[in-house]
């Protein structure tokens, strides 16, 4: 069975070669709409299952894994910023607090669909408004929910994480590794 990776993201695509190199990318068009009343530890779900929809419906026949990632900050969803200020904002946030990170996956084969969601609690440093007019002068916020990526220089303002930390990321390695086994699992049985 094909397995697809719903997501154009190269930090996804990078990660899933530590699963496996027997894997194809094909992007997503879903409107990645948060459904009314959905609860923002449920919208990275119902995102990744949105995408894997979208792409499953063309390749019927294949495994399909959709992807999405959030940022929650006092329970509200901080997603990528539409600009500098809104990046600004953001990190201020952040700024000596703890977050959650969450990855839901949704995986679809044969009819079936399993999804699951990863939560990451990530700890920042009190970060001074150099720090934050540096990190924006990279670039590197502006297409990162929450406004950062750890895998870069914005693991500079990480004091701490409690989780996975390919969570954080953007594909929780360990756990869509097991969830693939059950998957193929349950497809092959029938």
């Amino acid at each position: 069975m094909e397995l697809i990776l719903a997501s154009g993201s190269p930090r996804r695509k990078e990660l899933m070669h530590y699963i496996t190199d027997d894997f194809i990318i094909r992007t997503s068009d879903a409107d990645e709409v948060i459904p009314e009343g959905t609860a923002p530890h449920e919208a990275s779900a119902d995102l990744a299952l949105q995408k894997a929809q979208a792409v499953a419906a063309q390749y019927p026949g294949a495994l399909v894994i959709g992807c999405d990632t959030t940022v929650l900050l006092d329970g509200q969803i901080l997603g990528k910023p539409l600009d500098a200020d809104d990046a600004r904002r953001m990190l201020k946030a952040l700024s000596g607090r703890t977050h959650e990170v969450v990855t839901g996956v949704a995986l679809i084969a044969g009819g079936k669909t399993r999804t699951f969601s990863e939560i990451t609690r990530v700890t920042f440093y009190p970060l001074t408004e150099e720090e934050i007019d540096g990190y924006l002068a990279t670039g590197e916020p502006f297409d990162k929910a929450g406004s950062y990526g750890i895998q870069g220089k914005g693991a500079l303002f990480v004091q701490g994480l409690e989780g996975d930390y390919y969570n954080v990321v953007g594909l929780p390695i360990a756990a869509l590794s097991r969830e693939l086994k059950k998957m193929r699992g349950d497809t092959e049985d029938e």
